[in-house]
């Protein structure tokens, strides 16, 4: 019996040169559920707006539900206008996955009565903690 040795790279030509790429794909999939679980999604309001100014601003750190008040009332969630009148059930479902606080993004242009019936509705939606957002001096 002979033994033929081949060198790395060689083949014979009747055998499929053949690599296993299965521990690599594993690899990637390990590392794509990683980066899913750690991930921290923002939720954003979907709109511009102009915040007015406060020379006593708070930075807060944790999650939040961010409301967004246009110049022309209108009132938004996740790039979705709600209205004045969706806020309380809104906040209340977000209230029920987990207790946090809202943040009332509204244009410095924004009629006030229509803020105060946001900040109205977050409250009677559940929120001990309503805030309006506003950027500092």
């Amino acid at each position: 019996m002979s033994r033929r040795f081949q060198r790395f790279g060689e083949h014979d030509e009747g055998s499929p040169l053949a690599i296993d790429i299965a521990p690599l794909i594993d690899c990637v999939f390990i590392l794509l559920i990683f980066f899913i679980v750690t991930t921290e999604f923002v939720e954003e309001t979907g709109v511009e707006v102009n915040k007015p100014r406060a020379a006593t601003q708070q930075d807060i750190e944790r999650e939040c539900i961010l409301l967004g008040v246009t110049r022309s009332g209108q009132v938004f969630y996740g790039g979705r206008e709600i209205g004045v009148e969706g806020v309380r059930g809104t906040v209340a479902r977000l209230l029920k996955q987990e207790p946090r606080a809202v943040i009332i993004q509204a244009d410095q242009e924004t009629p006030t009565q229509v803020t105060v019936s946001v900040l109205d509705e977050a409250k009677l939606g559940g929120s001990d903690n309503v805030f309006v957002s506003t950027v500092n001096d």
